[in-house]
């Protein structure tokens, strides 16, 4: 991770705002590091931006985390929309390139969990902004995931669904505590094993 300081002051024309810098420093560094481990000074000290131009942008830490959820999941549902639409019509492969995907993802160096997990367990009560957004990310994966298992025709859409989603959260879990060898080809042959016992 880079500790380089960026330029304070108003962005010139070529450069990010002062809202996108805010924002990319604290996903970076609220996914790296934890939430409450991170100040407000850190994310204003490593973004450049001054700490009357952060409160002019954000009233509260909460805000701030709340849009560093929102990236997140924009982040997310981006990656999840360019692989559906590279197999569009073909709801297995689609399925199997997402957690191919996952798969890939926590075996990066840079996994720290799922942000999504991370932050409703930071933040349990689920009014707060930022775990209402994590919590709706995950709604929303299940709903993905039905419609996924209604296109391939499986006898209970919404079961399989939840299997999926469990699947998913499991490895999440299971590569942060045990490491992600293997995880991976698991995830792929476990969903498969879900899916075959829905559509025979």
């Amino acid at each position: 991770m880079s500790t380089k300081k960026r330029r304070r002051g108003a962005p010139r024309r070529d450069e990010p705002s002062a809202h996108a810098r805010l924002v990319e420093t604290a996903t970076e560094l609220f996914y790296q590091e934890g939430i409450r481990a991170i100040g407000i000074d850190t994310v204003v000290a490593r973004s450049g931006v001054s700490k009357s131009s952060l409160y002019r942008t954000f009233a509260s830490k909460d805000d701030l985390i709340a849009a560093f959820a929102g990236e997140e999941n924009r982040r997310f549902w981006q990656w999840w929309d360019e692989i559906v639409e590279r197999h569009r019509g073909a709801p297995s492969q689609q399925i199997t390139s997402l957690l191919e995907g996952i798969g890939g993802q926590i075996a990066s160096p840079q996994f720290r969990g799922c942000p999504f997990i991370n932050l409703a367990t930071e933040f349990p009560d689920r009014k707060h902004p930022g775990t209402a957004i994590a919590c709706a990310n995950k709604r929303e994966m299940r709903e993905r995931l039905r419609a996924l298992a209604h296109a391939l025709g499986a006898r209970d859409p919404v079961r399989l669904a939840n299997q999926l989603a469990l699947l998913i959260d499991g490895a999440y879990g299971l590569a942060v505590t045990l490491g992600p060898d293997g995880l991976k080809h698991d995830l792929v042959d476990t969903a498969k094993v879900l899916i075959d016992a829905q559509i025979r």
